[in-house]
């Protein structure tokens, strides 16, 4: 497994490209704009993108979806159903913020815990992470001990729960109970910012050391 990371939009949201490397099909999990900058990216791997994986309902990572599955022909999956509100917002999300109009959509599959994810031969487990969102999803690759973890955890801080139906508790118990116990070997690319490991913010996250 090989990945790329494109940040995107305004809030520089990390839109990972992620390929099999023996089948060279990839998947953009996040992809939340600039899609032409999307389709370029894969081009210059020299992968062919097969599906959209979401990880949550924000506009910052869903806004190029709805376009991309159209133009690429192919089927957006997640995030858990409990983001369908955020998805059926998106209108109002983009002038909240002050985007351009955003093409909605739903996706072809929400996802659920112990659920997988293919792209080509690669397999992604499916760990449902409620807390930012209620909705929100992991997507875990053993074999090559990297997350794709959204805004559930970044270095050094946390996901915001500030917005509708976000749960502080929810969100710390989500962490420690189902991210950390997968090994402080383990790489994650968040959603905004570097990527660290999960033994790294175990042991100096001011959020996780209190």
């Amino acid at each position: 497994m090989h990945y790329r990371i494109i940040p995107v939009t305004a809030f520089q949201q990390n839109c990972s490209l992620v390929w099999c490397d023996a089948t060279r099909r990839a998947a953009l999990i996040d992809p939340g704009g600039d899609e032409d900058e999307l389709i370029a990216g894969a081009e210059r791997e020299g992968v062919t993108i097969e599906r959209l994986v979401l990880t949550h309902g924000h506009l910052d990572h869903v806004g190029a979806a709805g376009t991309l599955a159209r133009r690429l022909g192919v089927p957006v999956e997640g995030p858990h159903a409990d983001d369908a509100f955020w998805l059926e917002a998106l209108g109002q999300q983009a002038a909240h913020f002050g985007f351009p109009p955003v093409e909605p959509f739903l996706p072809d599959r929400w996802l659920a815990d112990g659920d997988e994810v293919t792209i080509g031969h690669l397999k992604l487990d499916v760990i449902h992470c409620p807390g930012h969102t209620p909705g929100h999803v992991v997507l875990f690759a053993r074999t090559a001990r990297v997350a794709f973890v959204g805004d559930v955890l970044f270095h050094g801080s946390i996901g915001r729960t500030d917005f509708p139906r976000g749960d502080h508790g929810a969100l710390m118990h989500s962490i420690k109970e189902k991210l950390l116990p997968l090994g402080d070997d383990v790489s994650f690319v968040p959603g905004h910012g570097p990527t660290s490991t999960f033994g790294e913010e175990r042991r100096s996250n001011p959020f996780l050391t209190q």
